[in-house]
Formats: C-alpha cells, structure tokens, sequence
C-alpha cells in the first residue's frame, strides 16, 4: 500500500526550533520526526511514500533519504506555494501520475506521533466500502481541534473549536487525528490546480453527493507536535515510557557533575559541569556554561536567529548572550 506524509508546513509555531529545518525534521527519540512517520506507515503495510515539501524542503531530504532507514522508499513532490492538504494530493498525482494512487492509499500529517492502530482503521474502511475514512479520537481535554460531528458511523460536518468550558454531561467531541484513508475517487472531488483543504473543501461535497466519510474513532497513542509545548511534553511522555530522563542526539553531550533532568538534546548540544537543565529542549550546538540554569524552556544558537523575523505565531523570547530562549 501507499501512503503521502504532509510535510509542507511552516512549523511557525514550533518557531524558533523550526528557524534551519521543517517541522517534520526535528528529532524525536533518536529519530527524525519523519522518520517516526515513516517507520509508523511502514509497520501497517506501507512501503512506498510520497512526501510534500515546501519549508526548509532540503532538511527533509536529508532526515528521511531514500527512506530505507525506516522501512520505506520514499519519493519527494515540492510545492511552489504551499497548496493545503487536499491541493497537495492533486499536485502529488500531477507529478507522479495517476497509477501512484491508483489504489487505496493513507495519507498522513506528517508532525505527529502514534500507535493507532492502521490496519483496524483500513478494515473498517473496506467494509464500508467507504470513499474515505478518517480516523478521530475523543478529544477529552476539548484542546482546540476543529469539532467533528457523526451520526451512525459517518462523518456529517467539520465544525469550529470546542467550548472549553464543557457543560455537565455533555460528551467529550471528537477530533480528526490527521490519518485518513483514501480511495482514488477522491479526485473527482478535489478542485484542480488551486490551493484547497480536505475538511473544507472536499468531504463536504462528497458527503453532499451521497459519499460514505467514515469516522473510525481510535484510543491509541496521539501526539501532534505543533507547538514548542508539545513538542516537550510528547518527548516527555515518550521518554518516561522508555525509562530516560535525557534524550541525546548525535554528538550532544552532559558533561559529568551537571544537573540535567527531563531534557531534550539536539545535535551538538553541550552542557558543563555545574549546570543546570530542567524541563527544556536545547536546540543544534546549544552550549550552557557551567552556573547557568535553564528551565521550562526552548534555547537554541542566537546567531541563528539573530536576524530572522520570527513569525506570528512565535512564543516570544529573548537574547541571553549566545543563546535565544523561550519561556514555556
């Protein structure tokens, strides 16, 4: 089977940890995120991949490769401008040609972490002989997912974030996981050649023309890392479960006689004896000196942001000599 990992996006709000790579290419458990993705896929029977860029699309290449590292072979569409995740597949079958999809295929958000189980959504899927279905989740903590709405197993509408304040009673929504399974009608829905989304501007006409949508609601492990935040509690969670308090990359290194807990290290990150580290992720070549103390924080190299516009939706943060921090 096939698969197409979205990984397009700017990661604006993972910003400043996205300033030299894409979101997709940030580590997690030793690993490129992608490459989690990819070893994800390639578990429930998918080995071949198509991969959408735009951001940083070079960082991309170079963490997944050909994708044989994590079970797959992997092929790369670039988008001039990004064109949303319904638009990416029109553009991906534009470029590869109709027999990529020609198939039922997965197509998957390519900034999250999980163990749904695939092969319990495709079954489903088969049975129904559906167009498409989207595997959701209870979203119990009402975070601010888009509402989707079901009736007898179907998806009826995509609606607006939930109302945090959850009223006595009343169930938890669902939300969609950025999982779904296609068939290659798909297609006669998607508008050509123009930037469109699938929620927005795809389910909702095929759901008009008599389409089955099926909702397959999952409890399995779900993380999507889109934010500086969650990007920390998901490499947390995932290193408690293996028993670590540290999570090394290559070359990272914790100098003897420094106090280091619940920390994320990436490539090249040092840090000296007499230091102290909680609760933070140090960004590519990060040093901290012994003395300092770094907290529920994100920090990576001044000199690379130094002169970058940090986007909208950036946490702020501040210099401190040769780092940039972020207060989490």
């Amino acid at each position: 089977m096939r698969a197409m990992i979205l990984a397009a996006g700017y990661g604006t709000r993972l910003w400043p940890l996205t300033v030299d790579r894409a979101k997709p290419a940030v580590p997690i458990m030793g690993r490129p995120l992608i490459g989690y993705v990819a070893e994800y896929l390639s578990r429930h029977g998918c080995r071949e991949v198509v991969v959408n860029l735009h951001h940083q699309p070079e960082s991309v290449r170079a963490a997944l490769g050909d994708g044989s590292r994590y079970g797959v072979r992997a092929c790369y569409v670039e988008e001039p401008e990004i064109l949303g995740t319904s638009g990416a597949l029109d553009n991906a079958r534009r470029v590869l040609g109709e027999d990529f999809f020609a198939e039922t295929f997965v197509v998957i958000n390519g900034k999250i972490v999980t163990d749904i189980d695939l092969a319990a959504a495709l079954r489903a899927h088969r049975e129904q002989n559906a167009l498409a279905t989207l595997v959701l989740r209870v979203n119990s903590e009402r975070e601010r997912y888009s509402v989707v709405e079901t009736e007898r197993g179907l998806i009826k509408s995509f609606n607006g974030f939930p109302d945090p304040v959850q009223d006595e009673g009343a169930a938890a929504p669902l939300m969609f996981t950025g999982i779904q399974i296609l068939e290659p009608r798909v297609f006669d829905y998607i508008p050509p050649k123009v930037f469109s989304h699938s929620t927005t501007d795809v389910y909702p006409k095929a759901i008009a023309a008599g389409e089955k949508v099926v909702a397959h609601v999952s409890d399995g492990m779900w993380h999507e890392l889109s934010t500086i935040k969650r990007y920390l509690e998901t490499n947390l969670h995932l290193m408690a479960r293996a028993g670590k308090r540290v999570e090394l990359c290559s070359q990272a290194i914790v100098e003897d006689g420094a106090d280091v807990n619940e920390a994320v290290l990436w490539e090249g990150a040092y840090i000296e004896k007499g230091a102290r580290v909680r609760r933070a992720v140090l960004g590519a070549g990060v040093r901290v000196r012994a003395g300092c103390e770094i907290e529920n924080a994100a920090v990576v190299r001044a000199d690379l942001v130094r002169a970058a516009d940090p986007p909208p939706k950036a946490t702020p943060g501040e210099f401190r000599g040769e780092k940039f921090i972020v207060r989490l």
